[in-house]
């Protein structure tokens, strides 16, 4: 069965639905969602993306990420995709969204409006390998280290989210201090 996509404008108003391959040929704005998963140490789950993912096979990104299907909501489909990638459930949050695009060199293009979750888990993770390649939980100041010697080490988006994440984060560290 062809994977649809939900087409959306700049307000993440459906607009309507495409074929996955065919929304990212065409650079077309469709609905996403990025999982981003702690531990108590405030550490991030990354996932290593497996290799033979149509784009960006082999980079590191955040815990899991994908589309909502026609008719899902999208915080239904980050549980979905949490599950069926990484292995396990827990409970989400969704904290912002942003738009991005990010072209690629085997000519697909990410034109994202993408919800972002988050969610903290200290339990048993059991990667799909045919999603994943490897894991770990990484900090911040680990990640950032990464960041600048290995341009190449992580996804497009990312690089994007990271620092909107990060900031998010740290408000969150500020507002429990206070």
């Amino acid at each position: 069965m062809m994977e649809q996509v939900i087409l959306v404008d700049q307000l993440d108003n459906e607009i309507g639905r495409m074929e996955k391959i065919e929304a990212h040929e065409k650079a077309l704005l469709h609905r996403a969602f990025s999982v981003f998963i702690f531990n108590e140490k405030g550490e991030m789950l990354l996932q290593q993306r497996a290799l033979n993912k149509y784009h960006s096979g082999g980079l590191w990104t955040n815990t899991c990420c994908s589309h909502p299907r026609p008719n899902e909501s999208t915080l239904a489909a980050a549980h979905r995709r949490l599950k069926e990638e990484m292995g396990f459930e827990t409970e989400l949050e969704k904290i912002f969204d942003f738009v991005y695009q990010a072209p690629f060199e085997n000519g697909l293009t990410e034109y994202e409006f993408d919800h972002v979750f988050i969610g903290y888990y200290n339990g048993s993770i059991q990667p799909n390998p045919t999603e994943v390649a490897n894991y770990k939980f990484s900090s911040f100041e680990t990640i950032e280290q990464l960041m600048e010697q290995e341009t190449n080490y992580f996804t497009r988006w990312f690089l994007i989210a990271l620092p909107k994440i990060k900031q998010w984060w740290l408000q969150q560290q500020n507002a429990s201090n206070e």
